[in-house]
């Protein structure tokens, strides 16, 4: 490489790999060559925005935590800073045992920090068991992990879990609160309960913030992109100025003693391109196999992360239909119609005409389709999921408006569920990567399925393989 400039491969177009090319940029310079390869016919990966009845609309990730710093700084570093948008003050709801409440405040991902909080929400009996968990012995995670269904109905009994924490979890992760694991998927609660708060209750109090000065604003939670947050990805497509090469799956990757190979294309008619650095920012079945032969532990690692697909299911109602005041419905799981006999076939709506102001007319929102293992739901055809997604609508707020237009979305295997264990699994992974040079690994699987979390893997993986580069260029 002495004299020539690196070129480095980014494996993967969604928000980590063009994150990662971003980054990549600025640490080796102008000269430097960089190909994201792209398997799908577009850039952006989970995050899409497309056309409904003239709106631009995201039919993916709809926002990203504003609290987090590394999207934001994202965004003002790539010039996008005008276009932030913040959420109405719309509140969400949640509609469990056959009734919509408003989401409490004062709980942490449905973990409630009093039992007021949540007292409008259970049976006497479920309110009782809420206000004497501080009572229990204390809990003891000793280091190991646990499912945070099975930890909530422990502490709670199952009404906190199956109306509040299932419904928020199956929200962000498209899986099931039996199935995933607290140390990933509340990592500030699991902290306090390694420190010796002893309840859940304590340390869902101890996560609350602070109420705000008497005139303050509360910092918002969410925010997101006046034109999509897609345009975030074009905005990093046009500053990084890699080479794009879409519709192309990556094969296989081998190491040649000082750079990479990575076979591209069809398996009749591959193509190669060799490389001095890769970030390899897929989802976890295709990391699995493109590094069964080059780290078979890190490979093992992802090939136990499992996947959940889902659809989105966005509908454009004519101009003036009367949308709930509220930013949208989660369904907890199992819930049925007035008829107490039809099943519920989405698991959230956003109403996005609410949620968000910069949409005018016509009014749009979206439901949200498939947990994990739900594979025959997403079987069926796009007019079948608009049907069901529109008796929902009507079953929960008496929307019988005709859809003026309407996009099907769907995910297929794009959810990491982050098990018990994940957080072991992810240290593997980093770890076992470490000692191969020349790549790294950015994504959703492995620290966040937000997209600042996905940016922190991405800025993280593209540090490591500069430093790579660099460093064989100075000796």
């Amino acid at each position: 490489m002495h004299g020539r400039a690196p070129h480095v491969a980014v494996v993967g177009g969604g928000i980590s790999g063009l994150a990662a090319a971003h980054r990549l940029r600025m640490l080796l310079g102008p000269d430097a060559r960089i190909t994201v390869i792209e398997q799908s016919d577009r850039l952006g990966g989970k995050l899409c925005t497309t056309e409904l009845a003239g709106v631009r609309f995201d039919v993916g990730a709809e926002a990203f935590l504003h609290r987090k710093p590394e999207a934001q700084e994202l965004i003002a570093e790539v010039g996008l800073a005008d276009h932030v948008v913040h959420p109405t003050a719309a509140k969400a709801s949640v509609h469990a045992a056959g009734r919509t409440h408003q989401l409490p405040a004062h709980t942490f991902m449905g973990v409630p920090a009093s039992v007021e909080a949540v007292r409008h929400m259970l049976s006497s009996e479920g309110a009782l068991r809420v206000e004497m968990e501080p009572t229990l012995p204390p809990i003891e995670l000793k280091g190991g992990d646990v499912a945070v269904g099975a930890l909530m109905k422990d502490r709670f009994g199952p009404e906190v879990a199956d109306r509040l924490v299932s419904p928020l979890l199956g929200g962000v992760y498209a899986g099931r609160a039996d199935e995933l694991g607290l140390r990933a998927t509340m990592p500030q609660i699991a902290t306090l309960l390694d420190k010796g708060v002893g309840s859940l209750l304590a340390a869902a109090a101890t996560m609350m913030p602070a109420p705000p000065q008497p005139r303050a604003a509360r910092p918002p939670v969410f925010a997101s992109l006046a034109n999509g947050v897609s345009s975030l990805v074009d905005r990093l497509a046009e500053v990084a100025k890699p080479v794009v090469r879409l519709g192309l799956p990556v094969r296989v990757l081998s190491w040649l003693g000082d750079g990479w190979r990575l076979e591209i294309g069809s398996a009749a008619t591959p193509e190669y391109l060799e490389c001095d650095g890769v970030v390899l920012a897929v989802p976890a079945p295709s990391a699995r196999k493109l590094l069964s032969e080059i780290a078979p532990q890190v490979s093992a690692a992802y090939g136990k992360v499992e996947v959940a697909s889902m659809a989105v299911v966005a509908l454009a109602l004519p101009p003036g239909t009367e949308l709930p005041d509220r930013s949208g419905i989660l369904i907890a799981e199992g819930e049925r119609y007035s008829d107490r006999i039809t099943p519920f076939t989405a698991k959230a709506f956003t109403f996005s005409s609410r949620k968000w102001s910069h949409y005018g007319e016509p009014v749009i929102l979206r439901g949200s389709v498939g947990r994990h293992g739900e594979t025959a739901l997403l079987q069926r055809s796009d007019a079948d999921l608009v049907k069901a997604v529109r008796n929902d609508l009507h079953e929960l707020t008496g929307i019988k408006a005709e859809p003026i237009d309407y996009v099907v979305q769907r995910w297929g295997g794009g959810l990491p569920q982050y098990g018990v264990g994940h957080v072991d699994l992810v240290e593997t992974i980093e770890r076992g990567i470490s000692h191969v040079p020349g790549i790294a690994v950015a994504g959703a699987t492995l620290h966040g399925v937000g997209v600042p979390a996905c940016i922190a893997t991405a800025d993280s993986a593209a540090a490591r393989v500069a430093a790579h580069l660099l460093g064989r260029v100075r000796r």
